[in-house]
């Protein structure tokens, strides 16, 4: 049986959740199609994707096409790694 206490924090957002989702199935994902996918604010996804790059769960890249800026995202092997054992941990807590 697992305590609840054990599940990750850094998980309890449903906007995280989506992120760490959309990267798990994905090699490199922009910041405008992980917007549009998660249906959120410009703020919502920046604030978010700082706190999983903060933790070492995904990589930011910057780079400029053409003159435009390009922000994309993809997940670390510390974030695949963490997130599999918080979806494991989500399972064990609902007995599967």
């Amino acid at each position: 049986m697992i305590n609840i206490s054990q599940l990750n924090k850094e998980f309890e957002s449903r906007v995280r959740l989506g992120i760490m989702s959309v990267l798990m199935v994905n090699d490199w994902v922009d910041f405008s199609e992980m917007k549009g996918l998660l249906e959120i604010t410009d703020g919502n996804m920046a604030s978010h994707s700082n706190a999983l790059e903060k933790a070492g769960y995904i990589e930011v890249k910057k780079e400029f096409v053409g003159k435009k800026p390009k922000t994309s995202y993809r997940v670390t092997q510390t974030g695949r790694t963490a997130f599999t054992e918080h979806l494991d941990a989500l399972e064990k807590l609902i007995g599967r």
